[in-house]
């Protein structure tokens, strides 16, 4: 992570799960000037301030959806990863505008705030309900990844670069499924609520979110949407190791909910290249000499339960690997 070297980094909604795990690997990986946290949780940057002793660390109590303030936290920093976010599908369906506010009004003040203070890159962090949205946080995600693409247009060819990185769900991270399955069989629930027998997820640990998101950010032109290779597990088999005693209940599906998840729609196939460890469905306009990886064919989609699903022992190790059983 040599381009970091002496460089100052923001990252809003940084007392997250996201910005804590890449305040730990910076921490040990590069030599920064200052990491900034952004966000609006004062009791959490307190808890955080406790935890990591790094004397290049900053907190800056602030909102994504107020400008003013973020120009204020933008000055003279070089590099943001954009994690601000309202993630809980049912508090985003029941709150529709507090959710807009915050990820498609807040992703455009950072976007006009970054372009103003002349950041050098941001990106920001998006997620699989982006992809062909059912709900409303995915179809502000689908709007917060337009707005990030279209920043480019905004900046102009020698101003700030901006791109997107798309992901699944990430194992331990705050409000996700296993700490949840793990809070109802510590509290002794004997049964598990399941949306559907057949239901898959896309997963990814938090350490490994991080190295995609610090590579992408190196290597990002302006434009592009990077999305990882990710491993696919039945949610029912997730059940089973977090208490292998509890029976399954299917409560069938809530509102705004996929059965199983999509990484790549058929409509972005034609812009999509796949490398070695992940796909980059590159902006429309970008010369074949600026891409890299190979064409994907039309028609292609990457959905949770197309590729074969780990085995109980791959996502024991898998869980256990990110400590949160």
């Amino acid at each position: 992570m040599n381009f970091l070297k002496n460089k100052t980094l923001l990252i809003t909604g940084g007392t997250g799960s996201f910005g804590s795990a890449a305040v730990e690997f910076l921490s040990k990986k590069c030599k920064l000037k200052k990491i900034i946290i952004f966000s609006r949780d004062e009791n959490k940057q307190f808890e955080m301030q406790k935890k990591f002793k790094n004397k290049n660390l900053r907190f800056f109590l602030g909102d994504v959806r107020d400008e003013e303030r973020l120009m204020m936290a933008l000055k003279d920093v070089e590099y943001v990863i954009h994690a601000a976010a309202q993630k809980q599908i049912p508090a985003s369906e029941y709150n529709p505008i507090e959710c807009i506010k915050t990820n498609v009004y807040g992703s455009q003040s950072i976007i006009t705030a970054s372009i103003k203070t002349k950041v050098k890159k941001v990106i920001a962090l998006s997620t699989d309900k982006a992809c062909n949205p059912i709900n409303l946080y995915g179809a502000s995600k689908l709007c917060a990844e337009k707005l990030f693409v279209n920043g480019n247009q905004l900046s102009g060819d020698k101003g700030t670069i901006f791109s997107v990185v798309r992901y699944g769900n990430v194992i331990a991270s705050r409000g996700s499924v296993i700490p949840y399955f793990k809070e109802l069989a510590q509290n002794g629930k004997k049964e598990l609520p399941l949306t559907d027998k057949d239901m898959t997820r896309f997963f990814i640990t938090l350490p490994d979110s991080v190295i995609f998101v610090m590579n992408s950010l190196n290597n990002m032109k302006g434009g592009e949407i990077y999305i990882p290779k990710m491993n696919s597990i039945y949610i029912k088999d997730l059940i089973k190791i977090i208490d292998s005693r509890a029976k399954i209940k299917i409560v069938g599906v809530r509102p705004g909910e996929k059965i199983h998840e999509m990484l790549v729609s058929q409509n972005e196939s034609n812009l999509i290249y796949e490398q070695k460890n992940s796909f980059t469905i590159y902006p429309q306009g970008i010369t074949n000499n600026n891409k890299i990886g190979k064409k994907i064919k039309l028609e292609f989609i990457y959905t949770s339960n197309l590729k074969k699903c780990l085995n109980k022992n791959k996502i024991n190790h898998l869980i256990k690997k990110s400590k949160v059983l």
